[in-house]
């Protein structure tokens, strides 16, 4: 065992004191499987919304408590307030309609006059 744990406690580039069980890169004419650059892949942008739309609307989500869902404007301005959100949140969320019942951070974000992605366009 001490043989096998030498790297980490030497401090070395790898963990791996036995070269054998490092992994070998791929070969001048095998390809990089770690990215396929004209195959499917994941996260980016959703269609329908830019990169600065899904960051505001995830910024207001994070100060929109689960526990709060479905709620009203009121409702959620308290939640937003419990979890110390910032004035121009809580000056957000008074401009949704009263009396009116969100279930999702989405719907909230469609109420206030926003754009989410379109469903029609997912892969």
């Amino acid at each position: 065992m001490e043989r096998e744990v030498r790297g980490i406690v030497q401090g070395g580039a790898d963990g791996r004191s036995d070269e054998s069980r490092d992994p070998e890169a791929p070969g001048e004419d095998q390809p990089n499987v770690g990215w396929e650059p004209n195959g499917p892949h994941g996260g980016g942008t959703p269609f329908g919304m830019t990169p600065e739309e899904v960051e505001a609307r995830s910024r207001l989500g994070r100060y929109i408590p689960r526990s709060r869902l479905p709620g009203t404007r009121d409702d959620l301005i308290a939640g937003a307030t419990e979890l110390l959100a910032p004035d121009d949140i809580i000056d957000t969320l008074k401009g949704l309609p009263a009396g009116e019942a969100f279930r999702t951070v989405s719907e909230v974000w469609e109420a206030l006059g926003h754009r989410n992605e379109d469903p029609a366009h997912r892969p």
